[in-house]
């Protein structure tokens, strides 16, 4: 029992990977595939790819709860825990600029790429100096941003293969509200960027 929690992390690493590659072959970018999918095959990997980030993300939550409850917190999960968080949002953030251009989303995209791999690297420099970078409170609402901002990026991305009614009406306010919370992801991942830098300059001088 106490090694759900591991198991769920690893779910996520998986459920990422089948994600990306679901977006991926649906956008056309598999070679030697992209000519054999029809539309309805397209929208189905795009669904299919949506169900698997929203799982994933969910499971974001559980691993964590289940740890402490569980008495199950393990060296193996703190290391697995942080890297399903950014293989999945990497993942879907490239999955997404593969479904087509979309001016709005390049921006925030790339500046949450540069900050998660920026604190990777931190991490990295930080750990063989002895330095320790715990995860801070703002921290975990910027996963549960960019996770719930990147579903509805998604769903947006892939409206045509929810079979969502095209009336911009309905589609104008989804496009804008998914945008808004994206854009809002991106600047409080790059607050904790910024406060992870300080924390690791300080340590070190």
């Amino acid at each position: 029992m106490k090694a759900l929690p591991n198991i769920l992390t690893s779910m996520r690493l998986v459920l990422a990977l089948f994600m990306f590659v679901a977006l991926a072959a649906a956008s056309g970018s598999v070679p030697g595939l992209a000519e054999r999918l029809d539309a309805p095959q397209q929208f189905a990997l795009e669904r299919w790819a949506v169900y698997a980030f929203v799982v994933a993300a969910v499971t974001d939550f559980f691993d964590g709860w289940l740890a402490r409850k569980l008495d199950a917190t393990s060296i193996w999960g703190a290391i697995l825990d942080p890297i399903g968080d950014k293989v999945l949002v990497c993942g879907a953030v490239l999955g997404l600029l593969s479904l087509g251009p979309q001016p709005m989303v390049v921006l925030p995209a790339g500046l949450i790429l540069f900050r998660e791999f920026t604190v990777s690297a931190l991490r990295e420099v930080g750990a063989g100096k002895g330095v320790k970078l715990p995860v801070t409170r703002l921290a975990k609402w910027k996963t549960t941003l960019q996770l719930t901002a990147l579903a509805l990026e998604l769903i947006v991305a892939a409206w045509g293969a929810f079979s969502l009614p095209d009336d911009p009406a309905l589609r104008g306010p989804a496009t804008f509200g998914a945008h808004a919370l994206f854009w809002l992801a991106a600047l409080v991942t790059l607050i904790t960027g910024a406060q992870y830098w300080e924390q690791t300059r300080k340590a070190l001088s």
